[in-house]
């Protein structure tokens, strides 16, 4: 289990300093702080347009950032109440290499595949 939880904490810290960098970036600056144009002057649509969809683009990974963030601290949870590494479905051992891949896995291979299949 320490090696999950050692991979779960390096996890969590390189995504902290993602979403924060990017929350600095994005949610504490204006639009026109955003986009480097402070001179008061009008600019083409185009490159409001650009600069409006890089925002999203970097607020959506971030928010996706947040949601791993989430999954990651339940998983560090399970570890503590002794239900990590257990499939939420067929109640089954995850195994090994799913848990070095994906740490935070909440279905074994076969349960995750049928979900996917199902989708």
């Amino acid at each position: 289990m320490n090696k999950f939880k050692k991979l779960l904490l390096a996890a969590k810290e390189g995504l902290e300093a993602e979403v924060g960098q990017l929350q600095r970036d994005n949610l504490n600056r204006s639009q026109r702080e955003f986009s480097g144009d402070l001179s008061g002057y009008s600019y083409h649509m185009a490159d409001v347009g650009t600069d409006t969809f890089e925002r999203e683009m970097e607020l959506k990974i971030a928010s996706e950032g947040s949601d791993r963030m989430k999954e990651i601290e339940d998983a560090l949870k399970r570890i503590e109440d002794g239900t990590y590494g257990k499939c939420e479905v067929c109640g089954g051992d995850i195994g090994q290499k799913r848990l070095t891949a994906v740490p935070y896995a909440l279905l074994c291979i076969q349960c995750k595949s049928e979900q996917e299949r199902n989708s």
